[in-house]
């Protein structure tokens, strides 16, 4: 089988939270985890000091503004709003570190040194993109509440999303919750969420970076990863719907009307009129025309439905809670958008963990800008758009527009990566904090399992083939209780299977040897049964399916186990049956280290063998005499009486 080819470095970043929240379950065990697991394994793969794994927490915007603003009137807060968010990043950063989630940064965009740096890197990224001619400054409608004299932001503003196809009821200023862009005169039925009217529509100023003029680069783009092994057929998918023309749905009752005002519309095409089926399409080739035909359609009484398609992307705002937006021209005190701004948060993150460490300025450039390194950066399906469609533009647009390119050159912004999972559900629905179903937080499932047990199961999902739901006994009412625990089912491969054969091997060395590592050839057989298994373990861990390690490692360790079961009597043949199981033993640890970390730490240490040897990959297909000074005379830690490696929770105890 063919090895993968690795980056000489790699940042990897997970989605950002945002900050008027603690983690949910979905943050965890749709995204986190997936992204730690895969920062774990390249820091075994290609050696810990090539790999950066940061993120953090989200913390300008309106859904922040918004919450702070709730629990200030509903629960009497006293704090100033970097104390609310304040707060929520510490929660956060507890509960991933409870998860075992091995971030070397953790930041927060509006707090402490990684504020500072983020208001740098956006300062200068804009400006970029002022200098290379990809911002226009735009009058645009923005949502006014006359009753409480002010401009709403995007959260204070709740409507009906206009995108064709989608049910969403929680459309807010500019995007639905399901992650879809339109402009704000298009959302449907608005209402304040202060005073629960419907606002006016005024006129604003701001900055938009020219998204429609990368319609092609992007198509381009899309094309060039369908045919990539490590990119998920969802993310190339999902952008392709952005791609389209710009389209008006009409239903087929008000076709009269308009074919009365069809004259007064911008140049365009239509459907068949004559053989309409439920709609029919109007289409026009740029987004400014259809802009013009929306506002007369409405006065001929006339509903309709827009198709996605590229719009412009909006930089800028008059939200107060905010990175402070460079001053271009004449403008004054804007913000920067938090979706565009939190793009390239991992970029200041990324500056920030190197500044600490007291390494030169330009050190971020060789994990972001060299052709070597690679950023791969885990995400959920709603936020493909953002990562996708917005971001591989706003990343090519520093180049400028003579060096528009899908293949940036070795120096400049390379494109990421993007490893993006489909839902997680929650007892078959899809749970969300603002929504009915609420989630279970992630600190709570701890309370019924161990992060290692829940680590293992989360990675098994599939979440990279469709969405799955997590069926979590204790919290299921429906649950049979006589039947096995469905989230337990990978944890026990690791707690009773490889936890029996590892402490198996440990005091049959103690009663047999000593506690000295027996030492000897290693089967043939067994060898090539590892390097098969390593093999494919690699490839999939390459193409992202984490899955398919948890399947690799459960067809080894249980082979290893019967293996185990079957000789580990045999006192005549003790030593060989030790040589082999010990070797297995090794191969299952290190395969594992991603996934149940702890555990297998635990395991190299009783071997007395050093961490940074045991699980570099350049000794991955050695034995263990090759990793010890004495092969014939090394000792083993002694394993004391019912002493554990892999945990269960202590609930689960009868």
């Amino acid at each position: 089988m063919e090895r993968p080819v690795f980056p000489k470095r790699a940042v990897i970043t997970g989605g950002m939270p945002y900050g008027n929240k603690t983690l949910h379950f979905g943050h965890v065990g749709g995204m986190f985890v997936h992204a730690d697991v895969f920062a774990r394994f390249l820091r075994d793969r290609i050696g810990k000091d090539n790999v950066v794994f940061v993120s953090g927490t989200d913390c300008y915007g309106s859904p922040i503004a918004e919450g702070y603003r709730k629990k200030v009137e509903s629960e009497g807060y006293e704090g100033m709003i970097e104390d609310y968010v304040m707060e929520n990043h510490n929660n956060q950063l507890k509960t991933l570190n409870d998860y075992k989630i091995s971030l070397d940064l953790f930041g927060a965009s509006g707090l402490g040194d990684t504020k500072e740096v983020h208001q740098e890197e956006t300062d200068e990224f804009i400006r970029t993109l002022y200098k290379n001619g990809w911002l226009e400054k735009l009058v645009t409608k923005q949502f006014y509440d006359p009753k409480y004299h002010c401009f709403l932001n995007g959260r204070q503003v709740v409507g009906k999303c206009p995108i064709e196809n989608c049910q969403s009821e929680k459309g807010y200023a500019d995007e639905c919750d399901l992650g879809h862009q339109y402009m704000p005169e298009e959302l449907i039925d608005p209402k304040s969420t202060l005073s629960g009217e419907t606002p006016e529509m005024r006129d604003v100023t701001n900055w938009y970076f020219k998204l429609t003029e990368f319609n092609d680069l992007l198509k381009e783009y899309v094309d060039d990863i369908k045919t990539k092994k490590n990119v998920r057929r969802i993310v190339a998918e999902t952008m392709e719907e952005s791609l389209g023309a710009p389209v008006i749905y009409i239903q087929e009752k008000f076709l009269d009307h308009y074919k009365a005002i069809e004259k007064d519309l911008p140049d365009h095409e239509n459907s068949d009129l004559e053989n309409i089926k439920g709609s029919f399409t109007v289409t026009f080739d740029k987004l400014e025309k259809r802009e013009k035909a929306c506002p007369i359609l409405s006065n001929a009484g006339i509903r309709y439905r827009t198709g996605k398609t590229l719009v412009p992307l909006r930089l800028t705002g008059n939200i107060e809670w905010g990175v402070k937006a460079p001053k271009l021209e004449d403008e004054e005190d804007l913000t920067v958008w938090v979706w565009p701004e939190s793009l390239w948060a991992p970029i200041s993150f990324t500056k920030a963990y190197f500044k600490r460490k007291g390494m030169s300025d330009d050190e971020w450039k060789k994990y972001w800008c060299d052709k070597d390194a690679t950023v791969y950066q885990f995400i959920g399906q709603d936020n493909i758009y953002f990562y996708g469609v917005a971001q591989m533009p706003l990343w090519m647009a520093q180049q400028g527009k003579e060096n528009l390119t899908i293949h940036p050159e070795n120096g400049q912004l390379q494109l990421t990566t993007l490893v993006a999972n489909h839902h997680i559900l929650f007892l078959d629905k899809k749970a969300s904090s603002s929504g009915e179903i609420k989630p279970p937080m992630a600190a709570d499932l701890l309370n019924y399992y161990t992060a290692e047990q829940l680590r293992a199961h989360f990675l098994s999902l599939a979440l990279g083939n469709k969405s799955v739901s997590f069926m979590p006994q204790p919290l299921n009412p429906e649950a049979n209780l006589n039947e096995p625990d469905p989230v337990l089912s990978q944890g026990n491969l690791f707690t009773n299977v490889l936890n029996r054969m590892v402490r198996g091997c440990f005091y049959s060395t103690q009663k047999y040897f000593n506690g000295v590592l027996p030492y000897g050839e290693v089967t043939p057989e067994f060898k090539q049964q590892a390097e098969r298994t390593i093999l494919n373990y690699e490839n999939h861990m390459y193409r992202f399916e984490l899955h398919q390690i948890i399947n690799d490692l459960d067809s080894y360790i249980r082979n290893a186990s019967k293996f185990w079961s079957k000789n580990s009597t045999n006192e005549e043949n003790i030593r060989q049956t030790l040589i082999d199981a010990f070797y297995m033993v090794r191969v299952a640890t290190v395969l594992s280290h991603p996934v149940v970390p702890d555990g297998a730490e635990k395991t190299c240490d009783y071997l007395g063998i050093d961490r940074d040897k045991f699980f570099n990959w350049d000794n991955i297909f050695k034995d263990l005499y090759e990793l010890v000074e004495d092969k014939e005379n090394h000792q083993l830690k002694e394993l004391k009486e019912k002493e554990d490696f892999y945990y269960k929770h202590p609930s689960q105890f009868k």
